[in-house]
């Protein structure tokens, strides 16, 4: 591997001095690499026509959030990602600031990595005002509740079939890589992220029975925001990957299904899924 690409969240990373580093390393080591950052630029991480077509790997210098962004724009492009932390807790990235050269070493003189397809959701909010364009999500798309602190009724219905009607704050639509974030706090399941299927976790349900439903990677949902008497005015707000995209009315809906792209996701990484977990429910006893 030789040609190289950089995408840095420049408040993750001042003054880009570990993302001039990295090019430095691979230019120096024999590879081509370019770079880019969004200098603050909220919503528009970077730009796709910037990035060569014969790019191999885009190293993701930020955290989380930097990886899932990146991840939405490129899926179309079809080049792996491998995640570089210079964040908090860096859970989808594959490096640290400290291991980032031993790791782009690697990729320059060895194949011995392997590349994860990981699902996405495309989501589009029907409302009064228009109809919305499809967004995607590689963790999570939320409907969650948004001013007074009240319960709200949500309509779930699976491929045009009732499902059930949700008292909660919210509910959690998940992919399998999502299945370690809001999912699982909210108490869901936790899922291999390779596979394809959806999650659906309510978020702090009004009642003892509510529990979370995996669903076939084919099915497409729908939730629709309750009129809980005529004097209310719900109102709730959509988030994809945690960033805040619409809002839902009463009799206003939003439809979930699995996209038509996937991200690819390169691992170094030898650990195992299971070895992986366990290791992490280990330091949680």
């Amino acid at each position: 591997m030789k040609h190289f690409y950089i995408v840095a969240n420049s408040r993750k990373d001042e003054q880009l001095e570990l993302t001039r580093k990295i090019q430095q390393f691979i230019v120096e080591n024999g590879g081509v690499c370019g770079y880019q950052a969004n200098h603050g630029q909220e919503g528009r991480l970077f730009d796709k026509k910037q990035i060569p077509d014969d790019t191999e790997c885009i190293l993701v210098v930020g955290g989380d959030g930097t990886l899932l962004e990146a991840a939405r724009n490129m899926a179309e492009r079809r080049i792996p990602l491998i995640g570089v932390n210079t964040g908090h807790v860096g859970y989808l990235c594959e490096l640290e600031a400290e291991t980032v050269m031993d790791g782009v070493k690697r990729l320059l003189t060895e194949e011995n990595f392997t590349i994860e397809h990981r699902m996405l959701l495309a989501g589009m909010c029907l409302t009064q005002r228009e109809k919305g364009k499809e967004r995607t999500a590689l963790n999570d798309i939320v409907i969650h509740r948004s001013g007074r602190l009240q319960i709200v009724d949500l309509i779930i219905s699976v491929n045009g079939e009732y499902l059930n009607t949700y008292s909660a704050d919210g509910i959690i639509i998940a992919t399998p890589t999502g299945s370690t974030a809001y999912s699982m706090s909210a108490g869901g399941p936790i899922v291999d992220p390779r596979a394809n299927l959806l999650l659906i976790t309510p978020i702090s349900p009004h009642t003892l029975n509510a529990k979370s439903i995996v669903l076939g990677s084919e099915d497409e949902i729908t939730i629709e925001v309750a009129a809980r008497s005529e004097e209310s005015s719900e109102r709730m707000e959509v988030s994809f990957d945690g960033a805040p995209v619409d809002t839902l009315q009463p009799g206003e809906k939003i439809m979930v299904k699995k996209a038509q792209v996937c991200t690819r996701i390169l691992k170094l990484n030898q650990m195992s899924f299971l070895e992986s977990l366990r290791k992490k429910l280990k330091s949680y006893t």
